[in-house]
This record gives structure tokens, sequence and C-alpha cells, in this order.
């Protein structure tokens, strides 16, 4: 059976993460939540956007004012 080594990698990652928290749960969110807020890069807006619409990184956080990834033209 073949196996594809960057799932493999994403399984080793996950597994280490949930390690060092002793597979609790409510740990490992408030970490990933944590991580997610101190991220410096731009963030997005998870909510479903009616089809054919897709907005810019800015569209989405306009605080963070980063606009190096948001899209431009049609």
């Amino acid at each position: 059976m073949w196996t594809d080594p960057i799932v493999e990698e994403l399984h080793r990652v996950r597994e280490a993460h949930a390690a060092r928290f002793h597979n609790d749960m409510q740990a490992i969110a408030a970490d990933l939540l944590r991580t997610e807020r101190e991220w410096p890069g731009p963030k997005i807006d998870p909510r479903p956007h009616p089809p054919g619409i897709r907005p810019s990184a800015e569209q989405a956080n306009p605080q963070h004012g980063d606009d190096r990834l948001a899209r431009k033209g049609p």
C-alpha cells in the first residue's frame, strides 16, 4: 500500500502537538487559538459568502491593513 509522505508528516506533527498537551483537547484548542491570534499574517473571514463573491484578504480583515495578498482584478 502506498502512503503519501506529506500526509504522514502531517500526522507526525499533529501527534507531536497533541503529545505536548497530553492529548487534552481543551489545551490543544487553546494553543491553536492562541497561535491564530498571534499569527502575523493576514486573516481571512471564514464565514460563507454568496456564490461568485470572493473577498480579498484586506476586505475580510480591514484592521490588518496588509493588502499584499489581496487579489487584484477580476
